[in-house]
Formats: structure tokens, sequence, C-alpha cells
């Protein structure tokens, strides 16, 4: 009768997902999980050949994390939607500062490029939807917003601030209200 298995490739991904959480993906090895698991590399190296593998289960796994963050976000009542957008982004890097780091600031050179305007069409045709703007003006208003968002982020991931979220959420609008009169959009909306 073959062994029972004690460890399953979930709690290997979990393991390596904590071990990013805590130190970063450089964190991720073979005896760092097996170590928090309390098991043997077996385990491990039965289930990943490769440690490339398992980092790129690990970053699902991150990715899923955010997207559950972002999905929180959609649901939020208390702020205009592409407020609460921003404000999710930023509680992300906030509070998970390594996954943070690991998907929104790594090396991105030799990978491939997805299609930001496809990736970003729902958020676009909500711009478009507050501020009448066509679609390239509303693509570069969100440009614009999204490198302030991200720049927020990172600076709360990388620890050089720390701002409540009530002043972000005031900085946000006061940006957004400045992309409004930049682009010559009316008073009305969030």
């Amino acid at each position: 009768m073959p062994p029972k298995v004690r460890v399953t490739k979930e709690q290997i991904i979990a393991a390596g997902l904590e071990l990013a959480r805590e130190a970063g993906s450089e964190a991720i090895n073979a005896r760092a999980v097996a170590r928090k698991l309390d098991c043997s590399t077996q385990p491990v190296f039965s289930n990943y050949a490769a440690m490339e593998a398992l980092q790129a289960d690990v970053r699902r796994a991150a990715e899923a994390v955010y997207g559950e963050c972002m999905a929180q976000a959609a649901r939020r009542r208390d702020c205009p939607p592409y407020k609460a957008i921003g404000l999710a982004y930023i509680g992300f890097a906030r509070r998970e500062p390594e996954l943070f780091r690991w998907l929104f600031m790594r090396d991105r050179s030799g990978e491939a490029v997805p299609d930001e305007r496809e990736e970003n069409a729902p958020v676009i045709r909500l711009i478009r939807e507050l501020t009448g703007l066509d679609e390239d003006r509303a693509w570069l208003f969100h440009l614009e917003m999204w490198i302030f968002v991200h720049g927020v982020g990172a600076m709360l991931a990388t620890g050089y601030v720390d701002w409540d979220e009530a002043l972000v959420s005031d900085m946000l609008t006061d940006m957004f209200q400045g992309l409004r009169a930049r682009f010559g959009v009316g008073k009305e909306g969030p």
C-alpha cells in the first residue's frame, strides 16, 4: 500500500505564498517551503521538478489575492467606483507590501506585455461615463491617474511614507478633479 500523501500541492503553494508575504518572492525555495510545512523537501520536489514552476503557481496565488482585493473594491458603496479601484490598489500595497512589490514593481523586461487598453477596457468605459471624454482621452486620463495611484502605492509598499486612507482618499479626489479640469470636463461627478 503506497504511503498516504501528507503534503498537498495546495499546501505547498499556500506555504510559498506565506513566505512571499513575509520576505518576498526570493524567499521561496524548497527548503523554506519544507520548513514552513514541517516536512522534508521530498513533497516539494515530488510536486515541482523546478522552482520556477512553484514560483509561477505562487505568483498566480498572489494574483488571486490581488484579484479578491479588486473584487471587494467593486462591491464598495461608500465611494465612487473609480476611486474605489484606486483605493483598493493602494490598500493592497499597504497591507501586502511584499506581494505588491512582486506583482507590480518587478523587472518585466522579457515578459509578454498585455494589451493594456483591452485589459483596462472596463475602467476606460467608466471614465468615459464619468467625464464624457472620447476613448483616447479617457485612456490618457486613466494613465495619468494610474501613475499617481501607483506612485502612492509604491511609496507605501516601500515604507517611504505612511499616509492613512483618509489622506490618500483626499489626494485621489484632488488628482481626479485636477485631471478633470485639465481635460476640460465639467464639475459634476465624483
